[in-house]
């Protein structure tokens, strides 16, 4: 070869990489070493590699996946700034959500929920028996709001065999979503003809874990929010404000909470009322 060769070692020295980290990107096939001895399986790597595996190194301290650096890596210079913007947008979008939450938890930590309790007016409502249509899926907290809005579009479409919508969509959780429990939980839109519904079921057979169902009449104890504190966590402050007042009012749950949308989500605003979040009591 004419080019010189460098040893893992000292090629790991040039471009701040540690020989462990070579091995395992030479593994993945993200940088593969210019010539392996046959005899002993040494790696060795060119002076021309020092480019990539610095880039490799620089993005590693963006906490990027292997996965996305090799994506980033083997695009062109235009795709690849596109591909790190991308990446970069999703971080700050999930930094932005931990800063929400670790408010959230300070508060709480300091003793100052009652505050954020108190920003929410809490009252009952009767709600007659319904026949719902409905998807149910275990879900993660990151998958939750775009599978709602998925589900209740086709629910939604689909009501229209079933003798039109009746009353305001709503989703059940069955159990806790978080990111560590997946729930499951049930998106719900009321529909006026059951037979027709029941039928509609029917012919879908078991897909997106379809079904009719006949929801009872309930008393309902909820408070109303605006699409902003929709959002994880401030959400969360909502539930505890309804399941605290419950308490206070000397009443039980009678069954799992839910989130009650009753607005046009793409027309309203940040500040716009769109969701009764809501517990049944007795």
């Amino acid at each position: 070869m004419d080019e010189e060769l460098l040893t893992i070692g000292a090629f790991a020295a040039r471009v701040r990489l540690s020989a462990k980290a070579l091995r395992l990107y030479d593994r993945l096939g993200l940088l593969a070493p210019a010539h392996v001895d046959a005899a002993s399986g040494y790696r060795y790597y060119s002076a021309s590699q020092t480019g990539r595996a610095r880039l490799v190194a620089l993005l590693r301290q963006l906490d990027m996946p292997l996965a996305r650096v090799t994506e980033v890596v083997e695009a062109d210079g235009a795709e690849a700034a596109d591909r790190l913007a991308a990446y970069w947008a999703e971080v700050e979008t999930r930094v932005a959500g931990q800063r929400t939450l670790a408010e959230y938890l300070r508060a709480r930590l300091s003793g100052r929920s009652s505050e954020m309790y108190e920003r929410f007016e809490v009252g009952t409502v009767e709600v007659p028996e319904q026949v719902v249509i409905s998807e149910t899926r275990h879900t993660l907290a990151g998958e939750l709001p775009a599978w709602i809005g998925a589900s209740l579009t086709r629910l939604e479409a689909a009501a229209g065999e079933c003798g039109g919508v009746t009353g305001a969509p709503f989703v059940v959780y069955h159990a806790e979503v978080s990111t560590e429990s997946d729930g499951p939980a049930e998106s719900c839109v009321p529909v006026a003809d059951e037979a027709a519904a029941r039928a509609w079921a029917e012919a879908r057979g078991r897909a997106r874990e379809t079904r009719v169902r006949v929801e009872p009449a309930r008393r309902l104890a909820y408070t109303r929010i605006t699409k902003a504190q929709v959002a994880h966590p401030q959400i969360l402050a909502a539930f505890e404000a309804v399941e605290q007042w419950i308490a206070e009012q000397g009443l039980e749950q009678a069954g799992p909470c839910r989130e009650v949308y009753f607005a046009d989500w793409e027309a309203s605003g940040p500040d716009d009322a769109v969701c009764d979040v809501a517990f049944p009591v007795s």
